[in-house]
């Protein structure tokens, strides 16, 4: 088991350069959020945002766009209708996250293999919520891009047909040597586990608690993956996961200090104060 450490955070979250701009931290495309589950998208927009994302564009239902930018007018916006919309962001897009607050319809089916069929290899492709759900089964290709899996233990009971009570570090590693070589899994549980497929060894969080344990937590994290993975291209992919997976937790645990529970939303709000600080302290 290898130990998340303040050096590997300091290693992930630098200083930026004065000669920099939006377009040096990432261009994500965010797709999810179809009726009833729209907040999803906008949290995991939230923390994308939040923890520095350069270019943030969301795909959800038409209606939900009043929402979305009532929270947050710096996301750009589209219909998830509008094929030629999501085709040219697609092309665009460095980064991808499938999946918060993703209805499992046909609609959803539809667009998870539209977006497996378009990934491009040098395109970092986030699975979560609703679209794993949807990939568990139905039978996909695996995309050519850089994968990165966020399942809770149920979904995880789905994708690799370990039963929650089985599920372990021997199982998960095993069930991984079926995944393409490379690919990023964050066990979400009462211990998360991060682990790269190829390797022997993952990451298991130290922190993090009941206080967590509420609607949107999850769509939240993978908006920090997603901030993270399209910045910061000095770290390693599996680093920049387990840097915000880690951070995710951590701040939770600091508000729990004085609150019973943590909202989603509050460590979004709290991200660029703490993420200031780690950068200045390895710098």
């Amino acid at each position: 088991m290898k130990v998340i450490d303040q050096a590997l955070l300091e290693k992930v979250i630098i200083e930026r350069s004065r000669t920099s701009h939006k377009g040096d931290y990432g261009r994500l495309l965010l797709l999810g959020g179809t009726y009833p589950y729209g907040g999803a998208i906008i949290m995991a927009a939230l923390a994308a945002v939040k923890s520095g994302a350069g270019l943030v564009t969301v795909g959800t239902d038409r209606e939900n766009i009043l929402a979305l930018h009532s929270h947050l007018p710096e996301a750009m916006a589209f219909s998830l209708q509008d094929q030629q919309l999501l085709k040219e962001q697609l092309e665009r897009a460095e980064v991808v996250l499938l999946g918060p607050g993703l209805r499992d319809d046909t609609f959803g089916e539809e667009l998870v293999k539209q977006v497996f069929a378009s990934s491009r290899q040098n395109q970092i492709l986030i699975v979560d919520g609703g679209a794993l759900t949807i990939l568990a089964r139905i039978s996909l290709s695996f995309p050519s891009s850089q994968l990165i899996l966020t399942p809770h233990q149920k979904e995880w009971e789905k994708l690799s047909g370990i039963t929650i009570e089985k599920q372990n570090e021997g199982t998960t590693a095993s069930a991984l040597t079926s995944f393409p070589q490379g690919t990023i899994l964050v066990e979400k549980g009462p211990a998360t586990r991060i682990w790269q497929a190829g390797q022997s060894d993952c990451y298991q969080l130290q922190v993090g608690g009941p206080y967590q344990a509420t609607g949107g937590m999850g769509d939240t994290l993978a908006g920090m993956i997603a901030g993270f993975a399209g910045q910061f291209k000095q770290a390693s992919l599996y680093d920049r996961v387990v840097a915000a997976t880690h951070l995710h937790s951590a701040i939770a645990q600091e508000l729990a200090q004085e609150h019973y529970v943590v909202l989603p939303t509050e460590i979004s709000s709290h991200l660029p104060k703490i993420m200031k600080k780690i950068s200045q302290k390895g710098s």
